[in-house]
């Protein structure tokens, strides 16, 4: 987003229909006003370290496109860890995440304008002669209509953008002949057949070659799309027709943002997350500010503040006071059922709604904002990163981490808007994070497991094109940057768009359908732009009085209230609603308030519907008890110094690294390698850790027969050639029916790709030191820096030896963050074979990936609501050698019994069935 659409005046109303210069200037100034509060009441940061941490973003960025261009230029990424590029079809497919490569050198393209706002104007120059050279938009390839228009489409127009400034200030691309705006207009007529639809929603999915529904085009198929992947199109299609004259792109677009809102649900003004693009049936009928929908409801007050049209104000203030009245349940964001928003529609968040607080920002609410901001910000204080998804009591749902920039989005705007020099510690933070646990020698790798810091092969162009530019600014003084950043707007992909379009070649129709399908409240509609007396009351403190009762919100004492209560019930003296972790079957007046649930009222009936759901995760749950969280094996010697971090499977029995101090040792190979019989090397293993493989015995019998040579840990390695945890689920090695006790050295399991990293470094340096832990620590600063020669050697020496080691370094294909979830943890094993391995069929995995999935706390004492009362009534369960864990479980299965039908009406509710 860009502060350039602030608003409109400060503190005084402005015409509707104001002259976009005055409208852009006005915003300049609120924020300008903002500023000035905050800077006369706290301490700023020194122009020397901002300048510092400014500089070391710069260096960052030529890290990553430095090793981009050297490994991986002209494929569409770079993936990091096996310093090549990534070219479809070539590497093992990951599903929908691919659809965005379309061998179009998608990362150059991506990354045209995040050059110039580096002050990069050479490099820049260059990437636009590659870009006309070398960049095909011809290929059979089928790609992402959403994806390409934001990554690659935005891509060209913002390079074009910046190209004619560029030329215009007479130094650099005097050559430049709008040959990137022939480029767009190329792609997007590629683009016009996916809106061949009924309702003109596009496909989703395009070959950029033959179109839709050819037999060539392998596409055309699909019936449904996500909200934001139809709307998300009016930025750029609006700024090539802007551009080129030829309105058929922005009126395209229109069509598609008027029939979502038609589709909107009347009542709650909410809209869902899939819909069918042919019938205008809405598929999932939950609704959020996430994933799906995000950047459909950035792109309505967006394009008003780009194109001038209110229509699209009037839409998004109407969204954003059912987003307030329903989702917003401060400092978290919850998805909603569209008919009953009254109700979850489920029970955590993914990491995409973090952009929600710069949209605020530009909305002019900011209380919210800081709220959900800071929230976010110790969550990621916690795991370095943030997970894809987490849940209310801020337990890790999603693990892994591509390197998302919504985060450091929100952090920028935040801090134009206050001045607060607190986000400038919160965007440092982020610099070191990245440093600290993303960065290899070819580049920075995504994070598979933000629990243990292992990392995935994949650099996502988004990181270049978004991450380094906001971070980059927000350090940044005016001076620092070639060009007044005001007078562009951001678009979801950070592609910058001049304001001066909006009154260039406006030959469109504006027909308002808004208040065709919609009573207005006026009050709703705020002309102005925030008046930061009343954003800021003449008090420097005011949004660190918004963030302190949030700083130990995921901290040992989870928050109460965190979950929407009902308020007035409360104030009126009644008690809170009966929670199924409290339930007591013994308990007289939790089984009257069992009996009213459903009958008495509408409020009942909810609080019964969420009870009944609170059972099905409380069971799911219990059967899950055994399973552990994944673990992690670090590589720390040279020339790796941590770098490298595998995801390995845990086992039931042995040292718990969890509860003890992790081992750090050299690896070796036992002999036999199976460790099925007392070892022929125990010199080679003593006081090492042994690598042994899977198969011909128990997991138990080798670990004992490697403790008895002398060995301080284990790695079992599966036989089973070519097996990854990339597509297969880990799974934690069992004992073997006996008392285990006698095991005192840690164990754990890497699946075959994942050790023959290890067995290459062997090869490669003879000496392989490693650590097992429960999760990556910090990577031994000294250790590097013994050895560190200049930065043009250590990259091509680093990625020499990291491709020499192997070809295939924890890689991920991951299709989809529900998909990829499962292969994230472990599944407990029984002595069903010879490793005592129990498999689970995919039906079995796939039934449901939520219950699949574990959830581990970002802490392991912070539980939930009422969490003092929970661990009294642990406390006394678990202080009665009597009562067996069956035993606690019976009263829940008789309920579920009582309740059957009600419960299979609360699962067809959840599949948006009623």
């Amino acid at each position: 987003m860009s502060e350039a659409g602030g608003g409109r005046g400060c503190g005084s109303p402005v015409p509707q229909r104001a002259p976009w210069s005055l409208v852009a200037a006005t915003a300049a100034l609120c924020l300008v006003s903002a500023t000035s509060v905050w800077t006369a009441g706290a301490a700023p940061m020194s122009r020397e370290e901002k300048q510092k941490l400014g500089n070391q973003v710069l260096e960052m960025f030529d890290h990553a496109y430095g090793n981009y261009m050297e490994h991986a230029y002209p494929a569409d990424e770079l993936m990091p860890l096996t310093c090549r590029g990534r070219v479809r079809g070539q590497e093992p497919s990951r599903g929908d995440v691919d659809d965005a490569l379309g061998k179009f050198s998608l990362t150059l393209i991506d990354s045209l304008d995040t050059l110039v706002v580096l002050n990069k104007t050479k490099e820049f120059e260059d990437a636009v002669r590659k870009v006309l050279r070398d960049v095909n938009l011809d290929n059979d390839v089928v790609v992402s209509v959403f994806e390409t228009n934001i990554r690659v489409l935005g891509g060209l127009l913002g390079g074009h953008s910046l190209a004619i400034m560029l030329k215009e200030k007479g130094e650099y691309m005097q050559w430049y002949n709008d040959e990137l705006l022939q480029m767009a207009k190329q792609l997007g007529y590629k683009l016009l057949p996916a809106f061949n639809t009924t309702s003109g929603l596009p496909y989703p999915r395009i070959n950029l070659k033959f179109g839709i529904r050819k037999p060539e085009a392998r596409t055309g198929t699909e019936t449904d799309t996500c909200t934001a992947c139809a709307g998300t199109l009016i930025l750029e299609f609006a700024a090539l027709s802007r551009f080129t004259g030829a309105t058929i792109f922005e009126e395209y677009a229109r069509k598609a943002l008027d029939f979502l809102w038609e589709k909107r649900q009347r009542s709650s003004n909410l809209v869902g997350v899939t819909i069918n693009i042919h019938t205008g049936d809405w598929v999932r009928k939950d609704s959020g500010v996430g994933a799906g929908i995000d950047s459909y409801y950035e792109y309505l007050l967006k394009a008003y503040v780009l194109l001038g049209d209110d229509s699209f104000l009037e839409r998004f203030n109407t969204h954003y006071d059912a987003i307030m009245r329903y989702i917003s349940q401060p400092p978290l964001l919850l998805d909603v059922h569209i008919h009953k928003p009254m109700l979850n529609a489920r029970t955590w968040m993914d990491a995409l709604l973090a952009f929600f607080p710069g949209l605020q920002v530009l909305k002019g609410d900011i209380r919210p904002a800081i709220e959900t901001h800071e929230m976010l910000y110790q969550v990621i204080k916690k795991h370095n990163f943030l997970p894809e998804a987490f849940t209310t009591d801020f337990r890790v749902h999603w693990a892994q981490h591509p390197l998302r920039p919504e985060f450091a989005e929100s952090t920028y705007f935040l801090y134009k808007a206050t001045g607060d020099p607190y986000y400038l510690e919160v965007g440092k933070t982020l610099i070191e994070n990245l440093n600290k646990y993303a960065r290899v020698p070819c580049g920075f790798a995504a994070m598979k497991d933000v629990r243990t810091g292992s990392h995935e092969d994949r650099m996502d162009s988004f990181f270049l094109a978004e991450m380094f530019k906001y971070l980059y600014l927000l350090f940044a003084d005016k001076e620092d940057i070639i060009f007044d950043i005001e007078d562009y707007i951001f678009t979801t992909e950070a592609h910058l768009l001049p304001l001066w379009l909006s009154t260039t070649n406006q030959s469109i129709s504006k027909k308002n359908i808004t208040s065709e399908y919609t009573e207005l409240d006026d009050s709703n509609f705020d002309w102005t732009c925030p008046n930061t007396q009343i954003l800021f009351p003449n008090d420097p403190l005011y949004a660190q009085s918004i963030r302190e009762p949030l700083k130990n919100v995921v901290d040992k004492s989870c928050p109460r209230g965190i979950i929407r209560v009902r308020e007035e019930s409360f104030r009126s003296g009644a008690k809170p609603p009966l929670r199924a972790r409290d339930f007591m079957a013994t308990n007289p007046e939790h089984l009257e308030i069992l009996k009213k649930m459903g009958a008495a009222s509408s409020i009942d009936a909810e609080d019964g519907l969420r009870f009944m759901q609170e059972m099905i995760e409380l069971s799911s749950q219990q059967q899950k008890e055994q399973q552990l969280p994944p673990r992690a094996v670090q590589i720390v010697s040279h020339p790796f110094f941590g770098r490298v971090v595998l995801t390995a499977g845990p086992a039931q029995f042995g040292l718990d690294l969890s509860k003890h101090k992790e081992t750090r040792g050299f690896v070796a190979s036992s002999k036999p390698y199976n460790g099925c019989s007392e070892l022929t090397n125990p010199e080679a293993v003593m006081g090492k850790i042994a690598l042994i493989q899977r198969g011909q015995c128990m997991f138990a019998e080798k670990a004992r027969n490697i403790q008895n040579a002398g060995a301080i840990g284990g790695i079992v390695i599966d036989d089973n050639e070519g097996s990854s945890s990339d597509t297969a689920p880990l799974f934690q090695m069992a004992g073997d029916g006996k008392d285990t006790d006698d095991i005192k050295i840690p164990m754990l399991f890497l699946f075959s790709k994942e050790g023959s990293i290890i067995l290459d470094a062997i090869r490669e340096y003879e000496e392989v030191e490693v650590l097992l832990s429960d999760k990556a620590k910090d990577r031994d600063p000294e250790m590097e820096n013994e050895e560190q020669p200049s930065e043009n050697d250590s990259q091509n020496q680093s990625a020499e030896q990291m491709t020499s080691i192997s070809q295939e370094v924890d890689l991920v294909d991951q299709e989809s963050p529900e998909e990829s979830s499962l292969n994230s943890h472990p599944e407990s094993l029984s002595p069903a074979d010879t490793d005592n391995a129990a498999s689970v069929s995919p039906s079995e995995q796939n039934s449901n990936p939520t219950e699949n999935h574990e959830t581990t706390s970002l802490d392991g004492e912070c539980t939930d609501l009422d969490n003092q009362l929970q661990e009294q009534s642990e406390t006394e369960e678990d202080s009665n050698p009597n009562v067996s864990w069956g035993e606690k479980v019976q009263p829940i299965d008789s309920i579920l019994a009582d309740w059957n039908e009600d419960i299979e009406a609360f699962e067809m509710m959840e599949k948006d069935e009623l």
